[in-house]
This record gives C-alpha cells, sequence and structure tokens, in this order.
C-alpha cells in the first residue's frame, strides 16, 4: 500500500508542471478567466506530492528500512526541491503574464 505513495507523488508532481504550462499555452489563443484557479491546483498538487514523500519516508523509518533511506534520500531530497522550485517559477510566470493582462 505504501508504494502507491511515490507512484501519486509521481503523477501529482507531473500535474503541478503540467497545470502552469497550459495556463502559459491557452493565453495566447483566448482569455483564460481560470487561470487563477489552475496556479492554486498545481501548487496544491506540488504540495500533496511532498506530503506524500514525507509520508513515505515516515512509513521506511516505523518499518526501519535504515539501508534504504540511506540509499535514496539523497534523490528524494534533490527531486523533491527540483518539483518546488520549477513548480514556483511556472506559477510566477503565469501569475506575470495574466496580472499584466489584468491590469490593462
Amino acid at each position: 500500500m505504501f508504494g502507491w505513495l511515490n507512484l501519486a507523488s509521481l503523477v501529482l508532481g507531473l500535474i503541478a508542471w503540467i497545470l502552469p504550462i497550459v495556463n502559459l499555452t491557452r493565453e495566447k489563443k483566448q482569455e483564460n478567466k481560470n487561470w487563477v484557479v489552475l496556479s492554486i491546483i498545481s501548487i496544491s498538487a506540488c504540495s500533496i506530492s511532498l506530503c506524500f514523500q514525507i509520508f513515505y519516508t515516515y512509513y521506511k523509518v516505523t518499518v526501519e528500512d535504515w539501508g534504504a533511506l540511506m540509499d535514496t534520500m539523497y534523490a528524494v531530497a534533490l527531486v523533491s526541491a527540483i518539483l518546488l522550485i520549477v513548480t514556483i517559477i511556472l506559477n510566477a510566470i503565469t501569475l506575470n503574464i495574466y496580472r499584466d493582462k489584468t491590469a490593462k
């Protein structure tokens, strides 16, 4: 059951990146009025993805799988940081573009 946390984390991480990209591609084609909702969903998906990684790490600690923790923690920390940074950058770009459009 706990193995599904990694898959769910991956899917939510992809959603966190795809939604701002959809926002940015729709920006040129039409008036996108729900960009705020998509950005909130993107940030929420990123947060839940990171939370699932924390739950999975907690599970590994409770079953005392120290070898798995020592082997994977560097990669998990690096990928989690990349997920967070890219999600923030994509949503900041979306905010910057749509803020200028709504101000006009």
